[in-house]
């Protein structure tokens, strides 16, 4: 294919070269990006190939569900399993203990109808006797009952214990297996839509590379360095048109990621990023795929566009960015767009935590930077076909997990490559009249 967006084509490479889109120690935060090779986007077999594995880790976990259930009907009722084998000789014990207490009492009941029926001093000892020891012995029963009790009950909690965690770990399975068709669907249709895509290319008219346009520029401004769970911030993404000339369709993009505090859990979920503008004041979500068009943009223009990002409640502590880029698409079929992609970040805290007193320091280098943005989050302008990344502000000077950076790649870089297939299709619609 002859078209393609100048800024696909560089997060393509970065998907397959580990870029650094957040810092992993303060001492990265003043490096400067080394250039790398730029990579052709993924090719037909790449993408089967990546069906086949979807394929494969989708297979794998629905028999992991399977065997989970099964083993929570079969295997835990086992008697040789160690809950189940307690639990039956813990009511066996129980069991014993019933029947010599039973044994006990009606051995004092006995030995209380033979005193009655004592008629001489001697017999009248000798059964008072055999009373007396009848009763200690019940007594003691009694005892053993109380304890062999309690000793089933808590065999019942534990083995009970066992079936809950079971069932716990049913459903872990059942979130990955879903997760795991999720993933499959999305290779399959990306599989599609390129296969669809290399089929219209034949007997196309080249029409030329899309442009890097590094004078069409998108600023957030007023995103709060810290978010906390359970509250929504509302800021700006303003997008100017610095070309010189009238940009027929402009799209800006904006998407929302996070990590738990050491990289290892991803916090999107918990982040619902949206958007509207003053001439359509809905608000929607900020779907990169659907790359919407916010209209013509003239010479030296902006466009405020309001975001707001929802945090759930539930949300675990960790880092997040707000990535922004943007692109253009003209009547005649020329197209371009911001070469980079612009990561603002933020601090993510807990809803039970104290926003304003988490991530304070005595240590400067725990300050925010001096170029630093004020009311806003930390910003950084990250060249996709590169190795590390300049960043300032908060972020920069948090620090994460080494497997925060390379996780964040998958999904931002994802992203915006996704974005730039709309971009593509729309070009060749308006070149073949479509």
């Amino acid at each position: 294919m002859k078209i393609r967006r100048v800024l696909a084509t560089a997060v393509a490479a970065a998907v397959t070269a580990p870029v650094v889109l957040l810092s992993s120690a303060p001492a990265f935060a003043d490096e400067k990006p080394a250039a790398q090779t730029q990579k052709a986007k993924p090719t037909i077999e790449e993408l089967r190939q990546a069906v086949e594995r979807a394929q494969k880790e989708y297979d794998a976990a629905v028999i992991a569900v399977k065997d989970a259930k099964k083993f929570l009907k079969e295997g835990l009722e086992e008697e040789t399993y160690p809950t189940k084998a307690a639990l039956i000789e813990a009511e066996k014990a129980a069991e014993d203990a019933a029947k010599v207490k039973a044994e006990a009492d009606q051995a004092v009941v006995d030995a209380q109808a033979k005193l009655d029926a004592a008629t001489t001093d001697e017999d009248k000892a000798a059964a008072q006797t055999a009373l007396d020891e009848a009763k200690t012995a019940a007594t003691e029963a009694a005892e053993a009952k109380t304890a062999a009790d309690t000793a089933h009950t808590e065999a019942q909690t534990a083995h009970g214990d066992e079936r809950v965690a079971q069932a716990r770990k049913i459903e872990l399975l059942q979130k990955a297996r879903d997760e795991a068709k999720t993933k499959l669907d999305d290779a399959e249709k990306a599989l599609s839509d390129a296969e669809e895509a290399e089929e219209g290319d034949e007997g196309e008219e080249p029409a030329g590379e899309c442009v890097a346009a590094p004078e069409l520029t998108t600023v957030v401004s007023g995103l709060p360095d810290k978010v906390v769970g359970g509250t929504t911030e509302s800021f700006t993404l303003r997008v100017t048109n610095g070309t010189g000339g009238t940009l027929d369709e402009v799209y800006p993009f904006a998407s929302a990621h996070g990590f738990d505090t050491k990289g290892y859990k991803e916090l999107d979920s918990y982040l619902d990023l949206e958007w509207s503008t003053a001439a359509n004041p809905k608000w929607r979500d900020a779907d990169l795929l659907g790359g919407t068009s916010i209209g013509s943009l003239k010479a030296n223009a902006s466009v405020d566009v309001k975001l707001r990002l929802k945090v759930d409640a539930d949300v675990l502590a960790g880092q997040g960015s707000v990535y922004v880029t943007a692109d253009y698409l003209n009547d005649d079929g020329s197209c371009g767009g911001y070469p980079d992609l612009d990561d603002y970040g933020f601090q993510i805290l807990p809803k039970s935590d104290n926003a304003d007193d988490q991530g304070k320091s005595e240590d400067p280098k725990d300050k925010p930077a001096p170029n630093s943005p004020t009311g806003q989050g930390g910003t950084s302008t990250t060249p996709v076909n590169t190795s590390s990344t300049t960043t300032t502000g908060s972020l920069a000077q948090t620090g994460s997990n080494d497997a925060l950076p390379k996780i964040a790649l998958a999904g931002g870089a994802a992203l915006v490559l996704g974005a730039g297939a709309v971009i593509v299709t729309r070009r060749r619609n308006k070149s073949t009249g479509a």
